[in-house]
């Protein structure tokens, strides 16, 4: 493995792509790293504010030097890909967004990470795109349906609904302390970066609510199709999640047939950032075998 001391950034990792396709044509943004033969797509979650960059920038040099393509890629309506309203699937949409992005960076096959939305994603990207998987990495997501022990809509999604709609630091912070387990090691600086983030693309925030009103149910329950991912699937969950609760994720590996799960302890919705050491080398071992 090559272990060279790297100085990815926002900035200078930063590019932009034209996409059609489908009913999709629009401007994506993404950050790449490293020019390996394997390509690694990562898809953030929904919240406001994140980006491929926010989610994953803890996990881009452990995978560029085990020699991998790394792609954090923006879906619309975040960050500075461009905005959307969705009124159908958003997972769909994302789906669609992400094939015309493999198609148009010329990649025939790839390996997918998605977090939250970022999972119900590449999901739905493998149940209609099949052989374009390399292998599959789920993290808080990937279908939707009711939990059956946890009352629904979760806490965390009423915080981020309420966030949108009311996008505050103080709204920020109740959502961003549900979110983590602990919330100790999240500066200020962070919390500023975040928000400032989120009201530099004031659309987004409006399309999101303008989407939820339209149709509620943004990620539709796809438990009965998940037999047919014949890829090899890693489920991570957080036992602490308080935005998707963890029995999705049973039903997930339960339903796709080469599926394994991982479930950290002291850990919440967003595993890639707080377990990001023991993360990158499970995954990677997971990628590698």
């Amino acid at each position: 493995m090559n272990t060279a001391k790297h100085t990815f950034t926002d900035a200078n990792t930063s590019k932009f792509v034209h996409i059609k396709e489908g009913d999709l044509d629009l401007q994506l943004h993404y950050n790449e790293a490293g020019e390996g033969a394997e390509t690694i797509i990562m898809l953030h979650g929904s919240g406001p504010g994140a980006s491929g960059w926010a989610n994953f920038n803890r996990n881009i040099d452990h995978f560029v030097d085990a020699g991998y393509r790394v792609i954090l890629l923006d879906v619309p309506g975040w960050s500075k890909s461009d905005p959307i309203v969705c009124t159908g699937s958003r997972s769909q949409l994302n789906a669609t967004a992400l094939k015309g992005f493999v198609n148009a960076l010329g990649l025939d096959r790839v390996h997918l990470i998605g977090n939250s939305m970022g999972a119900h994603a590449v999901v739905a990207f493998a149940l209609e795109n099949p052989e374009r998987l390399g292998k599959l990495v789920l993290m808080g997501g990937g279908t939707g349906g009711a939990s059956s022990f946890v009352p629904m809509p979760t806490e965390g999604i009423k915080l981020i609904q309420g966030l949108y709609r009311d996008p505050t630091i103080e709204n920020l912070k109740k959502m961003m302390k549900v979110f983590v387990y602990d919330s100790s090691s999240m500066t200020e600086e962070l919390f500023q970066g975040r928000l400032d983030n989120m009201l530099s693309r004031r659309e987004h925030l409006e399309n999101f609510v303008k989407s939820i009103d339209a149709n509620p149910k943004q990620f539709p329950d796809v438990g009965h199709r998940l037999g047919e991912i014949k890829a090899q699937t890693f489920v991570i969950w957080g036992r602490n999640d308080r935005f998707v609760p963890m029995d999705t994720g049973l039903r997930l590996i339960a339903g796709i047939p080469n599926s394994e799960l991982h479930v950290f302890n002291a850990c919440g919705h967003w595993a890639q950032w707080e377990h990001a050491e023991k993360f990158n080398r499970l995954v990677l071992d997971f990628l590698t075998h």
